[in-house]
């Protein structure tokens, strides 16, 4: 453990942060450059060198806005420790925890950045094996970071993840054999989504010895069945992201993306604005209850149809109504 206020080479520890399974995070301080940093330690500092070196090597391979950036990895006084980006901020499981169930396009922008992230993780072979709220950091501007690349590796060193590694509640069923794959993290992506979306898990967490109750997907209710607010087609993107068998659920997070953004007209009919519209649109004068039930559908459906003023989320640009994709940065939006 370290303490406020004790020194490690130029970095000045302020506070602690937090700590997990594998290792206790602080806030610090650079003293050289003045800068806010993190510093994770891990807590086996008795592992090899290399095995030290995992996960600073795994996010060094990984450069991107939703992920947590490293800095370097250093020992001093034989403590080996990993400089990241400070990230001023909260978790999203935090959020959740105070919040429950988000706003529609709140959600969808978290669950579209997340996505991003892990997009990018998995073409450069990285299968993050622990994704869940308590790993995603929310920094006070919106942009979504996913961290703690700890219990990661990198996929093509074989078919797949051999270690039983995650935490049950977000694990995908054949995680618990140890045949993590990429699907795997987006199973562990659904189960997020869901929480985003109804405020609680979509089941009770298994235990290691119960994991089989996970095969059974009547155990599932889709988010619309649960909360009708929540459009019909998102609530069918989640169902497929969280089914059992791996084969039926997304294989790709790109495809994930593209059905998420695909269904941002839905979820902006769903906001509040929609109802000012709804009696906005009842006729003063005559035509009886169909003429109006026919006005008002005609309005709802102008207004999920009209354009609306859109900028990228990474770098801010102007985006055309209808871009999937930035032109600018290239990040999916």
């Amino acid at each position: 453990m370290l303490f406020k206020g004790q020194k490690l080479g130029k970095y000045k520890i302020l506070a602690s942060l937090g700590s997990g399974g594998f290792g206790a995070v602080y806030l610090a301080r650079d003293t050289w450059i003045d800068k806010d940093v993190a510093i994770k330690v891990p807590h086996k500092q008795h592992q090899s060198f290399g095995d030290l070196l995992r996960e600073p090597r795994l996010l060094a391979s990984v450069n991107h806005p939703n992920i947590v950036s490293i800095t370097t990895a250093e020992k001093q006084d034989d403590l080996f420790f990993i400089v990241m980006e400070y990230v001023k901020g909260e978790t999203l499981e935090t959020i959740l925890m105070r919040d429950g169930a988000l706003e529609l396009r709140r959600a969808l922008d978290y669950a579209v950045q997340i996505c991003n992230a892990v997009d990018h993780a998995h073409r450069q072979g990285v299968l993050h094996r622990d994704l869940r709220p308590a790993n995603v950091l929310v920094s006070d501007n919106g942009v979504l970071k996913v961290a703690d690349f700890g219990t990661s590796r990198f996929l093509e060193i074989a078919a797949h993840g051999t270690t039983v590694i995650g935490s049950p509640a977000y694990m995908a069923p054949e995680q618990f054999q140890g045949k993590a794959v990429f699907a795997s993290d987006l199973y562990s992506l659904g189960v997020t989504m869901y929480q985003m979306l109804i405020g609680e898990l979509p089941y009770d967490p298994p235990t290691p010895a119960s994991w089989h109750k996970l095969l059974d997907s009547s155990l599932l209710r889709s988010p619309h069945v649960k909360n009708p607010a929540v459009p019909k087609r998102l609530g069918e993107i989640v169902m497929r992201a969280l089914a059992p068998e791996v084969t039926e659920r997304y294989q790709r997070a790109a495809d994930l993306i593209e059905d998420l953004l695909a269904t941002r007209p839905l979820v902006l009919g769903q906001t509040p604005a929609r109802v000012d519209d709804v009696a906005a649109a009842r006729p003063a004068g005559r035509g009886g209850p169909s003429l109006e039930r026919a006005n008002i559908q005609r309005r709802l459906h102008e207004r999920a149809e009209a354009p609306v003023s859109r900028t990228c989320w990474h770098c801010g640009k102007p985006l055309h109504v209808r871009a999937g994709r930035c032109p600018f940065c290239g990040e999916a939006q």
